[in-house]
């Protein structure tokens, strides 16, 4: 194992290996970003927000706006500082050394709670594999909540133990399953698209002799739309894998800016058309019935209208998506906390590297116990929103502090702001970073509003208290451990001037 020694000042090689290249980085935040946010978000937002009614895709745009500033952002800061943890190294650098690790520290809690979160809901794609299928003795023991728990955690850690091993299992996992992946989610748009709502509830009436009340048209209630859009920001969240694995990239000066890119637009691309081919064919207030009662997803509601064998493999499809966001996640939460422990502001031994692998084996341990809390919350709050909830107040901190490292940059640590090379042009940096910070921040005020007014059973079931305590803890750690540095004769205004070693 090699890594930096905060104690003395010298700094040596961290030990990970430049093994990642511009497809494998992509690819994480590509794998990222699609999974349930595409297949249950778009859907079950029927219930986390009543009323949206028919302006999900509307929606859906109006939220992918804040999610593209973000991105230039991170593309900026990533082309000047391409280290592992990469978003605590922007702003730990660029803006703060107290607030890079508290936005990060925020986002490792929120991410590791949602590899837990999408480990859950993969059960019930599985389970619908069987319904497709006519097995409905097996559906029933999937819905069985100790088998959906076990089931879950034995997904999660498969992947811990693939992340384990190295970057090559990880893109000979990852890769050709993206790209199945994107065959299968085809068949979901050309299906959508071909039929219309009337052939769907014509065969709704044939299978189940239910009939379709007519809908009311939707009326536009700013509000209500603002509350949509914040959470539908949460299927954008997953680009930003990539800069956590700055440490691992091949030339990262130019690969991560334009990995990041190429993910944000393909999964754009993507999620519009997607989504509105489910819209399409389904009416959204069948879909609005249907979510106020049980946890539905795209294939689920596709299963209408198509033969046993094609429902078949759009589920599979869906399946493969969620079990891409696990290794994608997994590899970014485990590098910021790399990051943190090279930088001596978390416990050393959390940056190990394994010799043989070269992988941070410690922290992706450690990332896969919180994953195993998120899985276990899940399943006692009875609702996986309470973990896209929480992600998306985490995530909209940590993009909101990024569009503030790009305006602080330049004056906080001038050398490291020559190294920008994407949107070399200050006034651009200027304007992309400002329109980022007004619009995440509404987004932000507009979830937590959302979130303290929600009916829940306890105050532990609102996102905002738990991020608090969150919040509080990361300050602790980071007092602490400052303190110690300080102890033991080190700069700490010069050691986070400069970027880690490599």
């Amino acid at each position: 194992m090699q890594m930096s020694d905060t104690s003395t000042g010298t700094a040596t090689r961290t030990g990970l290996a430049r093994n990642m290249g511009l497809m494998a980085l992509a690819a994480t935040g590509i794998c990222s970003m699609l999974g349930a946010a595409i297949n249950m978000i778009p859907f079950m937002i029927q219930r986390n927000v009543p009323g949206i009614g028919s302006l999900v895709l509307p929606a859906y745009v109006f939220a992918a706006v804040p999610a593209i500033l973000a991105a230039l952002s991170y593309a900026i800061l990533a082309s000047a500082m391409p280290r592992a943890g990469g978003s605590y190294i922007y702003a730990s650098r660029g803006l703060n050394p107290y607030l890079g690790f508290v936005a990060s520290f925020s986002q490792w809690f929120g991410l590791s709670i949602a590899i837990g979160v999408i480990s859950y809901v993969i059960v019930p794609f599985i389970r619908d594999v069987f319904f497709a299928l006519g097995w409905m003795d097996v559906v029933q023991i999937l819905e069985n909540g100790p088998i959906r728990v076990t089931l879950s955690l034995i997904f999660l850690w498969t992947f811990v133990g693939v992340n384990l091993r190295g970057i090559k299992l990880y893109e000979r996992t990852l890769i050709p399953m993206m790209f199945l992946m994107f065959a299968l989610g085809g068949i979901v748009i050309v299906a959508g698209y071909y039929f219309n709502q009337e052939d769907f509830a014509a065969a709704l009436m044939a299978k189940e002799g239910r009939a379709i009340a007519e809908a009311a048209a939707t009326s536009f209630d700013f509000r209500t739309f603002l509350m949509a859009a914040a959470v539908l920001f949460a299927s954008f969240i997953g680009f930003d894998s990539i800069a956590q694995a700055g440490g691992e990239a091949k030339n990262p000066g130019r690969a991560l800016p334009l990995a990041i890119l190429i993910a944000v637009i393909t999964v754009g691309t993507f999620y519009m058309l997607f989504t509105g081919a489910v819209y399409n064919a389904v009416p959204w207030q069948y879909i609005a019935e249907e979510a106020a009662v049980r946890d539905i997803t795209a294939p689920g509601l596709l299963g209408y209208l198509l033969p046993a064998g094609w429902t078949v493999a759009i589920i599979a499809g869906a399946a493969i998506a969620l079990i891409n966001d696990l290794p994608a996640m997994l590899l970014a939460v485990s590098r910021l906390m790399f990051a943190w422990a090279e930088d001596g502001i978390f416990p050393k031994w959390v940056a190990q590297v394994h010799s043989q692998w070269h992988t941070p084996h410690v922290a992706i341990v450690l990332s896969g116990l919180m994953a195993t809390v998120g899985i276990i919350g899940s399943h006692l709050a009875g609702d996986f929103f309470l973990g896209v909830d929480i992600l998306v107040m985490s995530m909209l901190v940590n993009f909101l502090l990024m569009c503030v490292s790009v305006l602080s940059l330049p004056k906080h640590n001038p050398e490291l702001a020559a190294e920008v090379k994407v949107i070399k042009s200050r006034t651009q940096q200027v304007i992309v970073a400002s329109l980022g910070v007004v619009m995440l921040g509404g987004f932000l005020i507009v979830h937590i509003w959302k979130d303290l007014t929600a009916d829940a059973s306890a105050w532990y079931f609102h996102s905002t208290p738990v991020w608090i305590i969150v919040m509080t803890i990361a300050t602790l750690i980071f007092v602490r451990e400052v303190g110690k540095l300080r102890k033991q004769g080190v700069d700490v205004d010069a050691l986070f001037a400069k970027l880690p070693p490599e």
